[in-house]
């Protein structure tokens, strides 16, 4: 009898402690979640963003905060896959970069957040629902060598990049992978939209190309400013960027138009380290920041209270377009699918 007093007692305490146990390291769904963010001295960013525009930024981030960003580089299109493939288990806690329409395109996929700053932000630089916020207004520009394009040849419009002189010697990236490359397509396609709702125009467009489409919106740069290709379609501040480093480039606003979508940041939804993750989105949205990329990036800020980068034009005075950020959004598979129908030639 006294063996089984002692065996049944042994068995209580073993079940006492294992439900002890559980519970300290289950806890509840909020309190665990609290638990690892006060712990957390790190943030995951995905970003297509340039390394010379990242590294100082990331530096001041993490001087100031003491918080490590780990840093994954890729294409737009490509870190957007990547945040839909992830969303059970997300793997990165903040989107930094691509066209706004790209992240508007996977909001589902991003958790509604409203920056510190946000009253400084004009309504057209950010998401309704607060699901992105605008990093900068990115005008889209033809960037043509210097050497390589003179005198009458110098292009002034969309329509000139169509010229048979042109074949194969115009620098452009893969809109699928790159979410400034896909907003130039949308902004051509608006500018000529009483032809076919601009399609006759980038068919015409991709058959100049001569199968030449980047990997990545970097490469297009890069080969203008190092005579690769003479002419180029592009951000207005990567174009900027070389002219301030003294290459022998030049940048031309397109007479029918062209567009300043912001590129967006935004929270990825489920975010392990979300506390950090809104402190990296407070500081990007910050007075400090936005004027590091006017001043170090010739970015034109998002902000109202920032102005615009020395010897720019206004934007007031560059011709737009009438573009429309939602069907941008709305339509981008069915955009993919035309243009890439054109580049094999269906």
């Amino acid at each position: 009898m006294k063996k089984l007093f002692m065996l049944c007692l042994t068995l209580l305490l073993a079940l006492a402690v294992a439900a002890c146990s559980g519970k300290e390291e289950t806890g509840t769904g909020t309190d665990a979640k609290e638990d690892t963010g006060k712990k957390s001295d790190t943030v995951t960013v995905y970003s297509p963003h340039q390394t010379e525009v990242i590294n100082p930024i990331i530096k001041e981030f993490q001087d100031k905060t003491g918080i490590k960003v780990e840093l994954v580089s890729s294409g737009t299109g490509e870190l957007l896959n990547r945040v839909q493939a992830e969303s059970a288990n997300p793997l990165g806690d903040v989107f930094w970069g691509g066209g706004a329409e790209s992240l508007e395109a996977f909001k589902s996929h991003f958790e509604a957040y409203e920056v510190a700053d946000d009253a400084a932000i004009p309504d057209a630089y950010k998401s309704s629902e607060d699901l992105w916020t605008g990093f900068s207004a990115l005008p889209m520009v033809i960037m043509l060598n210097k050497d390589m394009v003179t005198g009458d040849d110098v292009p002034t419009s969309w329509e000139d990049l169509l010229d048979d002189k042109w074949k194969g010697k115009i620098a452009y990236a893969d809109p699928a992978k790159s979410g400034s490359s896909y907003t130039q397509l949308v902004t051509m396609l608006t500018a000529f939209n009483s032809q076919n709702d601009g399609w006759d125009f980038a068919k015409e467009f991709v058959a100049n190309l001569d199968g030449k489409i980047l990997s990545g919106s970097s490469m297009v740069y890069k080969g203008v400013a190092d005579g690769e290709f003479p002419l180029g379609v592009t951000l207005e501040e990567a174009a900027y960027r070389y002219i301030a480093g003294g290459a022998n480039v030049d940048v031309v606003y397109p007479s029918e138009g062209t567009s300043a979508v912001p590129d967006g940041m935004a929270l990825i939804k489920g975010a392990k380290n979300q506390e950090n993750a809104k402190t990296f989105l407070d500081f990007l949205a910050s007075k400090e920041v936005q004027e590091l990329i006017v001043s170090e990036f010739n970015r034109r800020s998002v902000r109202e209270d920032v102005n615009a980068p020395e010897g720019l034009p206004a934007t007031k005075d560059i011709p737009m377009v009438d573009y429309d950020f939602n069907w941008a959004s709305e339509n981008q598979d069915d955009v993919m699918k035309k243009f890439q129908d054109l580049v094999i030639g269906k």
